[in-house]
């Protein structure tokens, strides 16, 4: 079993990084959009399936159902909260974020779309976005390469360690050369192949199961309602939506409105589906395998039905899907977190705007390379969490600096610059001290964080004057923008 899945995985780690060199030798000529945009010309499959591959990490797989196999019911919560934020997202925020960047001075970046829909004069607002991005995604990208360790460690044997560094040359290597397309394209096979490995594995699990296992589980495992803190928490996961960069930026990439309706519509059902399957995975996990202690601490619910099911070729399949997960989040983390800093610090601030394409292109290069660097330092540390609590952590940082702000600047004529660097600030702050001092409240922090968010950009907006004549000016634009 171990030599196929080895094989297996080999076969589609090559694959993975021969479209990184091919999008490295079709796109050598192009620029700064190329490269982090994709010339905004992707299709509505490909743009809905790396959205939702981009988002839906290792955690989908493994740390999601093994919450649920490890607590009960009451973490579906975060699935309902995560499928409501999401078809929300696509249908309420995607057009307008497209039309909007575009009138914004054909925006590449959430940075650079924030200061041109304000026209702000002063790089304030890029330095903080920038800054908020490298951490975060650093500590996202960490539970990615945790989670590629975890699985090669289970599976062949490898040192974990060892496979962190391996998974993470492979996702460096095809993001370095290739940038937003093969990020984009990746992500697409990837989407293909979660869903497939997650639609089949409780399936046959459910085959296996013996006719009295529901009935010796704990009594409160399947209540969902047995406390309102998993309600409000799992409820709240769905706010993260409206502000992760590396999700939101895939509206923008589209390349005509009748498209984002199309993709909408693909995006939205396969992320409910997998949803949907997370749950599943969690609640036939713990029928077929039981509790074990060691399968709740590494997050191994559905790396272990799938190899007690499976002969090695299959299996070697349905696991690749955990690196697929893995790998399309990590790979979209690294491409926003080098575009951030590239285009919003490095080229206006430091190069004064004078800064050429190619100097733009290994400028980004070296900042994928730099993130991916501290990102497997974080993983490697055994006191660094778990995958499911990095994510949460990033997680609730996104949703709780940004999200309140993008919907503002997207509905609210009157919102201002002063009032967007406000939100961010305040939704940053509150997110972070309420996870270091009212964690043991049981509420996720980015439900605090994005209450406080909204509230001081409108309150920071009124105080300071509303927004100019010319940036209501921009706004109706964006509004009555036709492709």
């Amino acid at each position: 079993m171990r030599t196929a899945e080895i094989v297996i995985f080999i076969i589609y780690l090559c694959f993975m990084l021969g479209i990184g060199i091919f999008f490295f030798i079709k796109d050598r000529n192009g620029g700064e959009k190329t490269y982090f945009l994709g010339g905004r010309q992707m299709g509505p499959w490909v743009a809905a399936l790396s959205a939702g591959a981009s988002d839906m990490s290792a955690w989908v797989l493994m740390g999601l159902p093994t919450s649920i196999y490890a607590l009960g019911l009451g973490q579906v919560w975060i699935s309902v909260g995560l499928a409501i934020g999401y078809t929300i997202s696509w249908i309420v925020e995607a057009p307008r974020l497209r039309s909007f960047s575009i009138v914004a001075n054909d925006s590449i970046t959430i940075p650079q779309y924030l200061s041109n829909r304000f026209l702000a004069k002063s790089r304030a607002l890029q330095v903080i976005c920038a800054a908020v991005f490298l951490v975060a995604y650093t500590i996202y990208a960490a539970s990615s390469v945790k989670a590629c360790g975890t699985l090669f460690n289970t599976v062949i044997g490898l040192d974990a360690t060892v496979a962190m560094y391996l998974a993470a040359i492979i996702i460096i290597s095809y993001t370095f050369l290739g940038g937003f397309s093969a990020v984009c394209w990746t992500d697409f096979f990837q989407g293909m192949l979660i869903l497939g490995a997650m639609l089949l594995a409780p399936i046959f699990a459910v085959a296996m199961i013996d006719v009295g296992a529901a009935a010796s589980m704990p009594a409160n495992y399947w209540n969902p309602f047995a406390d309102w803190r998993e309600i409000v928490s799992g409820l709240a996961w769905g706010l993260g939506y409206f502000g992760m960069p590396h999700i939101i930026i895939r509206f923008m990439s589209l390349n005509s409105q009748k498209e984002l309706k199309k993709s909408a519509k693909i995006g939205i059902t396969w992320t409910i589906l997998i949803l949907i399957f997370a749950a599943v995975i969690g609640i036939v996990g713990r029928m077929f395998l039981g509790f074990d202690e060691t399968i709740n601490n590494n997050s191994l619910v559905f790396v272990e039905m799938v190899r007690r099911i499976f002969p090695g070729v299959i299996s070697g399949i349905l696991l690749s899907a955990v690196l697929a997960a893995s790998m399309s989040t990590a790979d979209s983390q690294l491409l926003s977190a080098a575009s951030a800093f590239a285009s919003d610090v490095y080229k206006p601030i430091v190069r004064g705007g004078k800064a050429s394409d190619r100097e733009m292109l290994w400028i980004g290069r070296m900042v994928v390379l730099l993130v991916a660097v501290c990102a497997l330092v974080i993983a490697s540390n055994p006191n660094s969490g778990s995958i499911m609590g990095l994510v949460s952590n990033a997680w609730g940082v996104f949703g709780a600096a940004f999200g309140p702000t993008i919907i503002l600047s997207l509905f609210w004529r009157k919102f201002n610059f002063t009032g967007a660097i406000a939100g961010i600030v305040a939704g940053t702050a509150v997110d972070i001290l309420w996870l270091v001092f009212l964690s043991w409240t049981g509420i996720y922090e980015l439900a605090p964080g994005f209450i406080a968010g909204f509230i001081i950009a409108i309150a920071a907006t009124n105080l300071s004057g509303y927004a100019s004549k010319e940036v209501e000016e921009l706004y109706d634009r964006g509004v009555n923008y036709k492709d």
